[in-house]
C-alpha cells in the first residue's frame, strides 16, 4: 500500500495584478473615484480639502520626479543616439527620412485640426466672459530663436522671488529643454566627428544613460500611484463646473486626437504592409504612461523600449529616432491642439481668419513643434501660434483651466507618433524585424527590465545585425 502526501499550494495573486497596464487602469479608476469624492466634499483648486490636497501632492510629486530625470536623460540620450548613428548603415538617409515623416504626420494632424475647428466652431456661444490680460509665459519666433542659444553649459536658469507680504526671498532653479537639446546635439556631433579619440566619452555617455534610465524605470514603476494623484487632482480641481462652457472645445480636441490615433495612424501602418493590431498592442504600454504622466520626455525610455522590443525597430536606429521624436514629434501638442485652439480664440473674439493665417497655422505647427520640447503642457506652442497670427494672447488664460485634462490626450498621441515614425521608416528601409513585430504580446513590458543579459543584448550593433540578415 502506497501513500502519497501533497504539499499545500501557496495562494497567489491573479497574474493580472502584476501587469503594468492593468495597474495603470486601476490607477485611472481609483483616481477618478477619489477625485469625484474630493469634488463632492467641497475641494477646489484654490481651497483643497484634505483629500484634494493629498491628491495634489501625490500628483505633483510624481511629475517632479519625472522632471528631475529629464535634463541628464536628454543630454546623454541625444549624445549616445548621435554616436550610435556611426554604427548604423545609411545613417544620414535614416535621419532625413525620420524628419520627413515627422513633418508628414504633423501636416496631416494640423489639417485635421483646422478642419475640425472650422466645421465645429468651438469658440462660438461659450457664454464665457472675456478673460483678463494674460501675464503668463508667451512665445514668439524671436523669443524661440533666442531660446535656442544656451545661457550656460547645462541650460539651467535661476530665479529669485520675493514674497510681497512677508518680504521673504526664495530661489528656484529650472532648466531650458531647448538649450539642453542644442548643447547635446552639438556635443554628439562633435564626438561623432572626432571618431576613435572620443570613444571613452561616448562609452561614458552610454553608461551614464543606462544609469539614468534605470533610475527613471524606478520612477515609472510608481506611475499607477502617480496616476491616482494626477487624475484625481484634475477631477477635484476642475470638475464639471469649470469645464461646462468649454466642454465643446474639449470634445473637439479629443475627436481630433482620436482621428489621428485611430484613423490616420492605422492607415499609415496598413499602407506600409504592417498589422494595425500589432502596432497598437505593441505601443500601448507607452501610450498609457504618456496619458497619465503628460510628459513625452518622461515616457521616452518606455517608448524606446516598446519600439525596439515590441515593434522590432533596430536599437541603433531607435536610440536616435525616439529621443529625437520625444523632443520634436508632437502631433498632439504642436499640431491638433494649437490649430483648434487658435481657431477657438479667433472665434471667441469674433475675428475672421484669412486664408494666409490658416497657412501660417500649418507652417507654425510643422516647423515649430520643437517649442514644446517634450515637457508637460503646450502653452508656449499656443502662444507662438497666436502671436504669429496676431491673435489676442489673453485667450490662453481662458484655456489654462482645462489644460491638464486636454494634455493627457495630447501626450498620448505624441507618444504613439514617436513610436510610429521609426517603425514606418525601418519597414521602408528593410531593417524592421518582422518576427518581433508580428510576435505575440505576452507578459509585461517590464518583465525583464532588471536582467543584465537583456541590457547587454540591447547593443547598438543590433541595427547592423538585422540589416545584414535582410
Amino acid at each position: 500500500m502506497t501513500s502519497t502526501s501533497s504539499t499545500p499550494q501557496k495562494r497567489r495573486l491573479p497574474a493580472w495584478t502584476g501587469n503594468f497596464g492593468y495597474q495603470i487602469l486601476a490607477g485611472l479608476v481609483l483616481g477618478f473615484v477619489l477625485g469625484f469624492v474630493a469634488l463632492q466634499t467641497g475641494s477646489t483648486a484654490e481651497n483643497p480639502n484634505g483629500l484634494g490636497e493629498t491628491l495634489q501632492i501625490v500628483g505633483s510629486s510624481y511629475v517632479k520626479l519625472l522632471m528631475a530625470a529629464v535634463p541628464p536623460l536628454i543630454f546623454f540620450a541625444v549624445v549616445a543616439s548621435i554616436a550610435n548613428l556611426a554604427k548604423v548603415t545609411n545613417a544620414a538617409r535614416l535621419a532625413w527620412k525620420t524628419i520627413m515623416w515627422f513633418a508628414i504626420t504633423a501636416l496631416i494632424a494640423v489639417l485635421i485640426g483646422i478642419a475640425l475647428g472650422v466645421f465645429t466652431e468651438p469658440g462660438k456661444g461659450t457664454g464665457q466672459a472675456k478673460p483678463e490680460a494674460y501675464e503668463g509665459k508667451t512665445g514668439d519666433w524671436l523669443a524661440f530663436i533666442q531660446g535656442l542659444i544656451p545661457s550656460n553649459f547645462l541650460g539651467l536658469q535661476a530665479a529669485v522671488k520675493t514674497d510681497s507680504a512677508t518680504g521673504a526671498m526664495s530661489a528656484s532653479v529650472s532648466f531650458n529643454v531647448l538649450q539642453i537639446l542644442v548643447i547635446s546635439i552639438a556635443v554628439g556631433i562633435a564626438a561623432l566627428k572626432i571618431g576613435k579619440k572620443a570613444d571613452g566619452f561616448v562609452a561614458f555617455s552610454r553608461s551614464a544613460l543606462k544609469v539614468v534610465q534605470k533610475v527613471l524605470w524606478w520612477i515609472i514603476r510608481l506611475a499607477p500611484l502617480g496616476t491616482i494623484g494626477l487624475l484625481g487632482n484634475a477631477v477635484a480641481s476642475y470638475g464639471w463646473t469649470t469645464m461646462g462652457s468649454l466642454a465643446k472645445f474639449v470634445l473637439v480636441i479629443y475627436v481630433g486626437l482620436a482621428l489621428v490615433t485611430f484613423v490616420v495612424y492605422p492607415v499609415l501602418v496598413k499602407m506600409n504592409g504592417l498589422s494595425v493590431k500589432q502596432y497598437f498592442s505593441g505601443v500601448w504600454p507607452a501610450v498609457q504612461l504618456g496619458f497619465v504622466s503628460r510628459s513625452s520626455m518622461g515616457t521616452m525610455p518606455l517608448t524606446q523600449r516598446v519600439t525596439e522590443r515590441n515593434l522590432g525597430v533596430p536599437t541603433g536606429y531607435a536610440s536616435f529616432a525616439v529621443p529625437l521624436g520625444a523632443t520634436t514629434k508632437m502631433d498632439g501638442c504642436a499640431a491638433i491642439y494649437p490649430a483648434i485652439a487658435a481657431i477657438f480664440v479667433a472665434q471667441f473674439y469674433g475675428i475672421t481668419l484669412s486664408p494666409a493665417q490658416y497657412v501660417l497655422i500649418v507652417v507654425v505647427s510643422v516647423l515649430g513643434s520643437a517649442a514644446t520640447a517634450g515637457t508637460t503642457g503646450a502653452t508656449v506652442m499656443l502662444t507662438l501660434t497666436l502671436s504669429t497670427l496676431g491673435l489676442p494672447l489673453d485667450g490662453v488664460g481662458l484655456l489654462l483651466a482645462i489644460d491638464p485634462i486636454i494634455d493627457m490626450g495630447r501626450t498620448a498621441l505624441n507618444v504613439a507618433g514617436q513610436a510610429l515614425v521609426p517603425t514606418i521608416v525601418a519597414k521602408r528601409e528593410g531593417i524592421l524585424d518582422l518576427d518581433i513585430y508580428n510576435s505575440a504580446r505576452t507578459g509585461d513590458v517590464f518583465a525583464t527590465v532588471d536582467e543584465d543579459e537583456d541590457e547587454d543584448a540591447e547593443s547598438p550593433q543590433r541595427g547592423e545585425e538585422v540589416a545584414a540578415q535582410r
